[in-house]
């Protein structure tokens, strides 16, 4: 237990986003947006001039935020900085993959049921062995 990942108690955890234009205005419009006192937002907006290094910046900055839980991202967009996707490992935040208008989901890309295939694989090989 000693081991476990703690989220900052002293206020809310955010979920921070990096998505096309209407999947950030849906979850803007639900209450999930933040500007903190540096105007800094737990967003980014990817579009057609937003360049990966944007958006590989974004995520190493949400990721390493103590205030954001959960890290939803486009799962189109995850495909662009797939190598940091893949190799983010730390239970907190949690990183989401999630479809968009444009771009429907494709579970062969996403890294956490990638993962979680792999562990029950892994674990029904261990069971197996044992009988």
């Amino acid at each position: 237990m000693a081991n476990r990942a703690q989220i900052a108690s002293k206020s809310s955890a955010l979920i921070a986003m990096i998505a096309d234009e209407d999947t950030i205005t849906g979850f803007l419009l639900a209450g999930v947006g933040n500007v903190d006192l540096r105007r800094k937002t737990n967003y980014l907006i990817v579009d057609s001039k937003t360049t990966a290094k944007q958006i590989e910046d974004s995520f190493k900055e949400f990721t390493s935020r103590e205030d954001v839980a959960i890290v939803l991202i486009s799962q189109y967009v995850a495909n662009m900085i797939r190598f940091l996707v893949d190799s983010y490992n730390k239970p907190v935040p949690a990183i989401l993959e999630i479809p968009s208008k444009d771009h429907p989901y494709d579970p062969a890309h996403d890294s956490v049921l990638s993962r979680v295939k792999y562990l029950f694989s892994s674990e029904s090989v261990a069971s197996s062995g044992r009988h």
